[in-house]
């Protein structure tokens, strides 16, 4: 029984999420500050469209292939000692970008960066399941990753910051860029040793009242989904429904990295604004971003309805970036943009509730990993898209009609789900 007063869910939430949340803010600042750097590095190192999206998307393939087996060794060697050495490996690859000096350095070192980085979103996903019990996942999972959009927010000025430091040190302001924001990572990742347990067992600040309590939780969660769910990883491989989430989550991020990469260069086209001003503005949608995955994740958590706000989610991202096709304003495009992203970000805390229904166990890991892998090769397929639509067309109108049709085909799959989830 527990203690009067006692919540050992929001104990929890604030003694893991303000950790986990800063170690995702740098982990998405050195995936996407490649879009302040191209401000400079394009023009400094005679890079097209086609060659930055290529190199913005080459991340992923490297990404999809590592991360099934990363998360399976996170399943096994613990969260704590695997999450440290990818992020300590990261950090050291995301600094090594100093070095790009042509299109192939460029390739190579966002392959490894990909590389090095495998395995740290799915193995925090499958970290929170092990914490949170199933009603309160959808809104752990959003303030985990609003640290996307937070880190958009804080990302712009100061990677603006950092491009005015051109020639200090005879270096460019494009590397200083990746030289610094690289290191936090590696810091972070020795803290990862000292704070982080691996499980609720291992966490002294839980009262034995607490442990109890939350076990007898989680345990009533996998009981409740005993009969439909997976607990072997290669069974759960023929589940339609996680190749149909992973179709989902497919078209969901298509959008999420084609703006995150090309947001900067998209705003400066349509302003002609300087690198400073356009990376302040670039804040702007994000924050549309933050707003939109705190209320949607709070309204999936209280209704128990994910896929159908995903759906509605989706349309509102899609009507955004619509609007932004169509208008020729500044700052009617820019508001657009903003609406886009709550969309695009308003899916992603129901969504990630979504599997652990049905996944637990090595079936969570690897699946959970799966969904990940197969949604990002749209971070792949994303960026390119867009810069290659970009140098055929001569602008950006073409690019953001290709992200609202694949929030179009999310919405779809993801009503298709909601009336299957209306039924059970």
């Amino acid at each position: 029984m527990l203690p009067l007063g006692s919540d050992p869910v929001a104990k929890i939430r604030r003694r893991l999420i303000p950790f986990l949340f800063v170690l995702y803010v740098v982990a998405y600042l050195d995936r996407i500050n490649v879009s302040f750097a191209a401000l400079q590095m394009n023009e400094a190192l005679g890079f097209t469209s086609a060659v930055y999206g290529l190199g913005a998307g080459v991340f992923f393939i490297s990404y999809v292939l590592l991360e099934v087996p990363s998360n399976l060794i996170l399943n096994r060697v613990g969260v704590r000692t695997w999450i440290a050495r990818i992020m300590i490996t990261w950090g050291l690859a995301s600094s090594a970008m100093v070095f790009v000096q042509g299109t192939w350095s460029f390739y190579g070192l966002r392959f490894l960066l990909g590389a090095a980085e495998a395995g740290f979103f799915p193995g925090i996903i499958l970290y929170l399941t092990r914490w949170f019990p199933a009603a309160d996942r959808g809104r752990a999972i959003a303030l985990f990753m609003t640290a996307t959009a937070l880190a958009g927010i804080i990302g712009g000025p100061l990677s603006g910051g950092l491009l005015s430091l051109e020639g200090v040190g005879g270096l460019h302001g494009w590397q200083w860029l990746f030289l610094l924001e690289g290191l936090p990572a590696v810091i972070l990742g020795f803290c990862v040793l000292a704070w982080l347990p691996d499980g609720p067992a291992e966490a002294g600040w839980l009262e034995p009242a607490e442990r109890e309590w939350l076990a007898a939780r989680l345990r009533e969660d996998e009981e409740a989904g005993q009969a439909t769910a997976h607990a072997a990883f290669w069974p759960a491989l023929r589940s339609g429904r996680l190749w149909l989430l992973a179709t989902l989550y497919f078209s969901i991020v298509i959008t999420f990295y084609g703006v995150s990469f090309w947001l900067p260069q998209i705003l400066q086209s349509l302003s002609k604004l300087g690198d400073l001003q356009v990376a302040f503005l670039s804040a702007l949608p994000y924050v549309g971003a933050a707003i939109g995955m705190v209320v949607i994740a709070q309204r999936s958590d209280r209704t128990g309805r994910r896929a159908g706000l995903v759906s509605a989610s989706a349309c509102i991202g899609a009507v955004g970036f619509a609007g932004a096709a169509l208008v020729e304003s500044p700052a009617a495009s820019l508001a657009a943009l903003s609406v886009a992203a709550l969309g695009v970000w308003g899916t992603l805390g129901p969504f990630w509730a979504m599997p652990p229904v049905f996944l637990r166990g090595a079936a969570a890991a690897g699946g959970i990993a799966v969904i990940n892998s197969v949604g990002n090769i749209g971070g792949f397929v994303g960026p390119y898209a867009v810069g290659a639509v970009r140098e055929l067309t001569g602008d950006f109108a073409a690019g953001l009609w290709l992200m609202a049709g694949s929030l179009v085909v999310a919405a779809s799959i993801a009503a298709a789900l909601a009336r299957t989830e209306s039924r059970a």
